[in-house]
């Protein structure tokens, strides 16, 4: 089975995992937004990315995480909207694409991860502790969304139970 874990936002990631393993890890693909520097998430790129990788997968073999994101508390009503955009974009592609697509609180996989309550960075530390080998993929504190979303398919990976 194939999991591709979201992390949804501009600066959010891709994980592409499969046994237990993480085999492609990519930044969200983005693009300019009008004026004053400002980025969107690039479905097109996002399509593209994803199904160059599944193209020799049964579509029934692949199961799509989503962090399941909402408002936080401080962010702005712009930042907000911006942020739903993104996570509808991505629910648009991947059901557009049949892809069997499934929702995960940050709280549960980030319990089930013992973070609750922890640095945003502390994901990042995680993830090289489990998959030492993408180390050099999360050498930065910016790539701790990369983290986010290797931890996501990893918690599903885990504790998903097929009901086939």
């Amino acid at each position: 089975m194939l999991i591709i874990g979201i992390d949804p936002g501009i600066s959010g990631s891709i994980c592409f995992f499969e046994n237990g393993k993480v085999i492609d890890l990519i930044e969200m693909p983005s693009m300019a937004d009008g004026k004053k520097n400002k980025k969107q998430v690039n479905g097109s790129q996002i399509y593209n990315e994803i199904s160059s990788r599944i193209k020799k997968i049964n579509k029934g073999d692949i199961k799509v995480v989503i962090e399941q994101v909402s408002a936080m508390p401080g962010q702005g009503v712009t930042s907000m909207f911006n942020f739903g955009q993104s996570f509808g974009v991505l629910k648009g592609i991947c059901s557009a694409m049949q892809l069997s697509v499934h929702f995960v609180r940050p709280t549960k996989w980030k319990k089930y991860f013992n973070l609750i309550n922890s640095e945003k960075d502390a994901s990042r530390t995680k993830a090289i502790e489990i998959f030492p080998y993408i180390s050099s993929q999360l050498s930065r504190k910016k790539d701790a969304n990369k983290a986010d979303a290797i931890l996501l398919a990893s918690y599903f990976f885990e504790t998903y139970q097929s009901n086939d």
